[in-house]
């Protein structure tokens, strides 16, 4: 089983630092659980820590003027969350909620921010992995707002094979698809579209459904065809 330190090295933001540095990192921060169901982050409050996922998967989610969720991602393993409050001291942006049950290590805001003075490497890893998430979430925007159902739901499979998916010669397989309603949530349509679109793709060759499992057949033809 591999040490909290070892795994530190593989969350994005980390992964410039020496051991020595990740231990000390690992000594200002603190493990806590969380089990399926459980929200973790409240949209609005005050935020005050910085969230790093051990194991487990989230779903970042915010809430629609007319009272719908709207899903923006799901995160797992070395994923990190809870920055933007930590940065400009206002409010959380959305709330986050545990998925399956999951550990997490916590960094308050004052470590974290010591951490970034005296790592100018943190600060730059953490801009680089905040404008690859701004250049993802221009993308899913305008893929929402232009394609058809067929094309919103791709995005999102899309989203989540590059998030969640592990890849092998040239398959991705998502191990744990979303619950339909939050795939529905997060592509802005309805689970009935959902389930039609994914039965689509099935008979046309593009995935294959065994339970929660979803493999995209051919990735890269999936991706030309739908990005």
């Amino acid at each position: 089983m591999n040490s909290l330190s070892d795994i530190l090295l593989y969350v994005p933001i980390f992964s410039e630092l020496d051991k020595e540095t990740i231990d000390k990192i690992v000594q200002t921060g603190s493990k806590k659980s969380y089990q399926k169901d459980n929200v973790i982050l409240l949209e609005d409050e005050v935020g005050s820590a910085l969230f790093v996922i051990i194991k487990g998967k989230v779903k970042v989610a915010r809430t629609s003027n007319d009272g719908r969720e709207v899903i923006l991602t799901i995160l797992s393993d070395s994923d990190f969350f809870g920055e933007m409050a930590i940065l400009d001291g206002f409010t959380r942006s959305a709330t986050v909620t545990a998925t399956e049950d999951s550990e997490l290590f916590i960094i308050q805001r004052n470590d974290f921010l010591d951490l970034l003075t005296q790592h100018p490497a943190i600060a730059i890893s953490l801009l680089r992995e905040l404008t690859r998430r701004l250049r993802n979430a221009d993308l899913k925007i305008k893929a929402l707002s232009l394609k058809d159902a067929e094309g919103k739901v791709a995005t999102v499979i899309l989203q989540l094979a590059d998030d969640i998916g592990k890849i092998k010669q040239g398959i991705v397989e998502i191990e744990k698809l979303p619950l339909q309603q939050d795939l529905a949530n997060m592509a802005a349509t309805s689970r009935e579209t959902i389930s039609r679109t994914l039965h689509s793709f099935a008979k046309k060759g593009l995935v294959e459904l065994e339970g929660s499992k979803l493999r995209i057949l051919n990735y890269e033809k999936f991706k030309e065809t739908y990005f």
